[in-house]
């Protein structure tokens, strides 16, 4: 989330008559967002940060793990995410009780302490035995597996910058790598660098085609201005490449001469 514009999203909303409650940045990627100057944006306008860590869990921001800022943060156990079980979960961590409590009793359809007195509207959001066991598990693993992360995304660096944009992580902040995207040049066709990459057996993702306010659910909502120049101008020219602990060099190594290929090509 880029600061300058959340202020400018904040102006735009009371501009309209709108009263402002919550910051939800997202670790994108698995980056940290930039929780210095956020939380003091935060402060200023009497506002409270949610984080979406549900690709950033384990990352580390100045010192600091992610899901300690702000008022709570939640995460994603999809498989898909560097925490992951092997069917859906998640979890929301916070250090307000009276947030907790709530939350406690929507994750159980609304319960109160009588248990068949629902007093909200919940819903089930119990992690089952199976995904905890599983969570546990690999949770002893969990900081190595960081690790191995950030090695696969230096060697896919040390590949790659000279022909692409590769992610960039500032000093003091460690990223998860929930994913490893590039971004093409201006004027390179990206559908064109995917069919290559598909020809050679490299798999790729998108991430994410359509920025969330021209969806069709949000489309109606405000937006900081008119045009979100960034988000519009990174959707068409990102792509991610394989991205996980155990990606061997030899692998990587063949996903990287795929990528100058494919780019030679187009």
């Amino acid at each position: 989330m880029c600061p300058k514009s959340l202020l400018q999203g904040i102006s735009k909303a009371k501009s309209l008559g709108l009263s402002p409650k919550v910051i939800i940045p997202v670790d994108l990627f698995g980056l940290p967002s930039d929780y210095e100057a956020l939380e003091n944006i935060a402060r200023d306008h009497d506002l409270w940060i949610l984080d979406d860590a549900a690709q950033g869990f384990g990352g580390v921001y100045k010192g600091w793990k992610i899901g300690t800022f702000g008022e709570a943060t939640t995460t994603s156990f999809f498989p898909a995410k560097p925490l992951g079980c092997y069917g859906d979960g998640g979890a929301v961590f916070t250090d307000n009780l009276e947030l907790y409590e709530v939350l406690k009793s929507l994750r159980v359809h609304g319960q109160g302490s009588d248990k068949y007195d629902n007093i909200r509207i919940g819903m089930n959001g119990r992690l089952d035995t199976l995904q905890a066991a599983i969570l546990i598990e690999k949770l002893s693993i969990f900081d190595e597996e960081i690790q191995l992360r950030n090695k696969v995304a230096a060697y896919y660096h040390e590949g790659l910058k000279d022909i692409v944009q590769t992610p960039f992580v500032p000093e003091g902040l460690t990223s998860t790598w929930a994913q490893y995207t590039l971004t093409l040049p201006h004027g390179i066709e990206r559908a064109r660098v995917l069919s290559s990459l598909k020809e050679d057996h490299v798999p790729t993702g998108i991430y994410y085609p359509t920025p969330l306010h021209k969806q069709t659910a949000y489309k109606h909502y405000p937006a900081a201005s008119e045009i979100l120049a960034v988000a519009e101008d990174l959707g068409p020219r990102v792509f991610s490449l394989p991205m996980h602990p155990y990606l061997s060099e030899a692998d990587q190594d063949y996903i990287i001469t795929a990528v100058h290929e494919a780019m030679l090509r187009v």
